[in-house]
């Protein structure tokens, strides 16, 4: 399986900018999809944004419409989450997940659809 690793997180203030990575080693990133989870303390994990092996279709939920976004440099196996206009809501533990060739669509993945998964990474928002 992939292997994936996360860094990046760190205490922001609302309205800042922040840059998440996931380095991927072990398989060819490019045959994965990505998705990168969050889970606030005593809520479910749920995915932000997805995007599909090869570069197929991009997911992305609510709140993160407008303001995050995905990019993947396959041929460097890394994947990043770009965030913008932080608020405290976005206050969570941030995974990095892969699965081969899942198919993503404009419905929200399940975590279980997920086989490998990074340590997660803490991103606080608060002023």
């Amino acid at each position: 399986q992939v292997r994936l690793v996360e860094s990046g997180g760190r205490l922001v203030q609302p309205g800042d900018s922040l840059r998440l990575s996931c380095a991927a080693s072990e398989r060819p990133l490019s045959f994965y999809s990505v998705a990168w989870f969050r889970q606030a303390p005593g809520k479910e994990r749920e995915c932000v944004i997805a995007i599909g092996s090869f570069g197929r279709n991009t997911y992305y939920s609510d709140s993160a419409k407008g303001r995050f976004t995905v990019i993947r440099e396959d041929a460097k196996q890394i994947a990043w989450l770009d965030m913008t206009s932080l608020t405290p809501e976005d206050t969570a533990v941030y995974y990095c997940a892969a699965a081969p060739l899942l198919p993503v669509t404009n419905k929200q993945p399940n975590a279980t659809d997920f086989t490998s998964w990074g340590q997660g990474t803490q991103v606080t928002v608060s002023s």
